[in-house]
């Protein structure tokens, strides 16, 4: 139960603070008057781009299923091998969950670069 408040959860942090597509790129030089509107822009691209998406589902799949099996294999007990199967969908939908919001981190350089800004970080 704990896992699946965690796949509930994820969604919720990764929209936070400063990074996905909620991302402040630092710049190097001179920051010119259209320089709110472009991050604002660049943001919503990026917010185009799911965090969570049919990959992630995929990968919480992915990892339930090795985890399990891994788990079967070794230890063969209903209780381990379900609670193994959920620890990996939490796993797996976590990991693809954490690269997506750094993809859209990407697209907010990338794009705010584009626009003739010397991004640095």
């Amino acid at each position: 139960m704990k896992a699946l408040r965690l796949i509930v959860v994820l969604p919720v942090l990764a929209a936070c603070a400063n990074s996905g597509a909620n991302y402040t790129p630092v710049i190097d030089g001179q920051i010119g008057p259209n320089y709110s509107a472009d991050l604002a822009q660049c943001q919503a691209l990026a917010r185009s781009q799911p965090t969570v998406g049919t990959n992630t589902a995929g990968s919480a799949a992915a990892g339930a299923a090795v985890a399990a099996g891994t788990t079967a294999i070794i230890d063969n007990t209903g209780s381990n091998v379900r609670d193994a199967a959920i620890i990996g969908a939490v796993v797996g939908g976590t990991a693809n969950a954490i690269q997506n919001n750094q993809n859209q981190e990407v697209i907010v350089r990338n794009c705010m670069r584009s626009r003739g800004y010397n991004v640095v970080g």
